[in-house]
């Protein structure tokens, strides 16, 4: 990879970890469109409980991975919300990146020297009779 294109990557990942860290802080803690149509027919309390009415939420259960470190977008253990939220976005982002990176290298277009078995453009060359 050139150069350039380094500095571009670290660029973006040094956004991504802002926004994930910092920003992610102050996204609406109001319910999406989803959590909101689920809950059409119930009455609710001012902590987002069902207190009445009939709705599909009523019949909601927990995630299997519901206790797992990473659930509820926060780092179990660490009583700082703020501070929770933050780490579980940049242990995302990090995750993320590693993954991906890891295919593209994995995947990546190797040149003809990197091929096992394939001849090289000095091979070629050579037994064409124009070597360098």
């Amino acid at each position: 990879m050139r150069k350039r294109s380094w500095g571009f990557v670290a660029a973006g990942l040094l956004v991504a970890l802002v926004l994930a860290g910092v920003v992610s802080n102050y996204a609406s803690s109001h319910p999406d469109g989803l959590d909101s149509s689920l809950l059409k027919g119930c009455t609710v309390n001012a902590d987002d409980e069902i207190t009445g009415g009939s709705c599909p939420a009523q019949q909601a259960k927990d995630h299997e991975l519901a206790d797992s470190p990473l659930a509820d977008y926060g780092i179990r253990g660490v009583d700082n919300g703020f501070l929770s939220t933050g780490l579980s976005g940049v242990a995302g982002v990090l995750l993320t990146f590693a993954v991906g990176g890891g295919m593209f290298w994995l995947l990546r277009r190797r040149g003809p020297a990197d091929a096992p078995g394939q001849p090289t453009d000095t091979d070629v060359r050579q037994s064409a009779g124009t070597a360098d």
